[in-house]
């Protein structure tokens, strides 16, 4: 399988990312209006830092985000940057959190490399988990 790097002034790079993060309390809250919004911010939020979503899938109970992104960047400003934005836009925009919510995730998130796992295994892994 050939790899392809990107770059940009100083490095070439391959870092692929497997994020999960979920709400406070663990509830059920990304569906419907919530869970298309989401998905609008987290591309939003990732096209602005020229990272790129190789697979999202939002859960009622967390998202497993799959996303390629400069090291000099880093994961920990982009999962930040993702929980602080979506979180805060989303109670704006969307009443029904902001009373039961006061930040819509847990202070925590995993996130891991993908290593030399094959990037479609990886894929139809977390496809499959919207029919489990």
């Amino acid at each position: 399988m050939s790899e392809t790097y990107k770059s940009n002034r100083n490095v070439f790079y391959t870092c692929h990312y497997h994020a999960l993060c979920c709400p406070k309390y663990g509830w059920k809250v990304l569906i419907g209006p919530i869970e298309t919004r989401l998905k609008e911010i987290i591309g939003q939020l990732c096209q602005q830092c020229q990272a790129e979503v190789e697979e999202l899938e939002i859960m009622p109970d967390h998202v497993h985000l799959l996303v390629s992104i400069d090291p000099q960047l880093g994961i920990p400003r982009l999962m930040k940057l993702i929980k602080g934005r979506s979180s805060r836009l989303l109670r704006q925009e969307l009443a029904v959190l902001k009373p039961n919510l006061p930040s819509l995730w847990t202070n925590s998130y995993f996130v891991g490399t993908t290593g030399g796992t094959p990037l479609s295994l990886i894929n139809q892994c977390i496809e499959q988990q919207k029919h489990v």
